[in-house]
C-alpha cells in the first residue's frame, strides 16, 4: 500500500512539473513577444520623435534613447507653453494699450466736435 502510495505521489509530481514546464514555455514565449513588442514601440517612438535617429546603421534603439528623446520633447513643449503664456501676457498688454488709446482719440474727438 505504501508503495501504492509513492507510486500515486510520484504520477502526481510528474504531472505537476510538466504542467510547470508547460507554463514556463508560455510564460518564455509571452515574455519573447513581450519584448519584441517593447522594441517595436521604442523604434516606433524614436522614428516618430526624430526619424534620423531611429535605427541608426541598424542598430536597437535603446531604453535610455527613448526616454531622453521623451524628455527633451516634453521640455521643448514646456518651453512653449511657457513661450506661448509670455506671448499671450504681451498680447493683452497691447489690447490693453489698445484701447486705452482708442477711448483716448474718442474723447479728443468728442471734444473737438464740442469746440467746434
Amino acid at each position: 500500500q505504501a508503495e501504492e502510495e509513492l507510486k500515486e505521489a510520484c504520477a502526481r509530481q510528474g504531472l505537476q512539473l510538466r504542467e510547470m514546464g508547460r507554463r514556463e514555455r508560455l510564460l518564455r514565449a509571452d515574455l519573447g513577444r513581450a519584448k519584441g513588442q517593447l522594441e517595436s514601440f521604442k523604434t516606433e517612438v524614436m522614428r516618430v520623435c526624430s526619424p534620423a535617429a531611429a535605427g541608426v546603421a541598424g542598430k536597437a534603439v535603446t531604453e535610455q534613447q527613448v526616454v531622453e528623446k521623451v524628455r527633451q520633447i516634453s521640455n521643448e513643449n514646456q518651453q512653449s507653453r511657457e513661450r506661448e503664456k509670455c506671448l499671450q501676457e504681451e498680447l493683452n498688454s497691447r489690447l490693453s494699450k489698445e484701447n486705452e488709446v482708442s477711448a483716448n482719440v474718442e474723447m479728443f474727438k468728442k471734444s473737438l466736435w464740442e469746440l467746434q
